[in-house]
């Protein structure tokens, strides 16, 4: 069973813990008669995913995207895995290190936090944790500017602060070829443009760049948009949404803020996992195989039952432990994974 945890004002509190005893009731009552959301997934992932889908969606349309924040907040669910990992926060450039208590290997990690563009909730925080117990190396995660106040570049200036400065990750002190840049949803979209960014800037490419459920598409692409709304915590409206918040005005467009239409070859080696009931699926698999065609240096793990940003169930489900793994072997390795999946268990894209 998934812990709960509460936080911000007692109404709020209060009306999440309302809103998900509603649905895990409902969830069960359907389980019962047979009318399941996927006929592989238990009640428990059903009841988690239609929550922070109803979590997001009375948020981002409540008005007031500041108490929504709080709201989406108020009641977070986590698994039970423990995380030797302690965190510490940073001032310039904004954000938070996460130090592993048995460190592996002289790899660290820059992570961009998923959300949207628009959260930065605590199960971002939880996630980064994550990744820096399984990797055994250390995390620094940027607290970049939020859309819709602050839209793009500023994100852009945020990750490139944390990414070269003194206090960032590309530091004197790690230089380039022992850095792994990671991101999760939004995060992995800021992570494959960032790469794009250091190229205009001259300078150095990560050793790896690691994007997990990545948004490679600001605008309308794919069916699993649409069609995979019934499976997944974010919905397709929520991408578009997000989009128009990141570039409000149309001011840069969608070339040229999504990953899709930009070249990646020469630059770092990418890695992608992603889930086959992501509403984001079909987008990452265009990304993937369009880079592959160009020449870059790409390698995807599908796992066709998993939803958006399934590598935070950790140890409760297999997929998220192989992908777990993976995601740690290349960091410790700072390359590609070896081998592709086992056929049970997903595809393998190659490049």
């Amino acid at each position: 069973m998934p812990r709960l945890h509460f936080s911000g004002p007692r109404r709020m509190r209060l009306r999440s813990a309302l809103a998900l005893m509603r649905i895990a009731i409902g969830t069960k009552l359907r389980h019962l008669t047979g009318r399941r959301m996927a006929p592989d997934w238990d009640a428990d992932t059903e009841i988690g995913i239609r929550f922070v889908r109803h979590q997001f969606q009375a948020a981002m349309t409540g008005g007031d995207i500041a108490r929504g924040r709080l709201l989406f907040d108020s009641l977070i669910a986590e698994t039970d895995d423990v995380y030797a990992v302690t965190p510490r926060p940073e001032q310039a450039p904004r954000g938070d290190w996460y130090h592993p208590h048995l460190p592996h290997g002289d790899t660290t990690i820059l992570h961009f936090h998923g959300g949207g563009y628009a959260f930065h909730s605590a199960v971002s925080r939880r996630f980064a944790a994550m990744l820096a117990h399984h990797s055994g190396a250390p995390v620094f995660a940027p607290d970049y500017r939020l859309t819709p106040e602050h839209p793009h570049p500023a994100q852009v200036d945020d990750a490139v602060a944390g990414a070269a400065s003194r206090s960032g990750a590309l530091t004197a002190t790690v230089p380039a070829d022992r850095i792994v840049v990671t991101g999760d949803s939004a995060g992995g979209h800021m992570a494959l443009m960032l790469l794009q960014t250091l190229q205009g800037l001259g300078l150095p490419q990560p050793a790896l760049c690691i994007a997990l459920c990545p948004w490679t598409d600001i605008g309308d692409r794919g069916e699993s948009l649409r069609d995979n709304d019934r499976f997944d915590l974010v919905q397709g409206w929520m991408a578009l949404q997000f989009g128009t918040w990141l570039d409000p005005e149309g001011v840069f467009g969608r070339a040229a803020l999504s990953p899709c239409f930009q070249t990646f070859a020469g630059l770092a080696p990418i890695y992608i996992q992603f889930g086959g009931r992501e509403v984001l699926r079909d987008m990452i698999q265009d990304f993937a195989t369009g880079q592959i065609a160009l020449g870059a240096r790409v390698m995807a793990d599908l796992w066709p039952d998993m939803p958006h940003d399934f590598q935070a169930y950790d140890s409760s489900k297999p997929a998220a432990t192989m992908a777990l793994q993976r995601l740690s072997q290349a960091v410790q390795t700072r390359c590609l994974p070896v081998g592709p999946l086992p056929d049970a268990q997903g595809r393998t894209f190659m490049g």
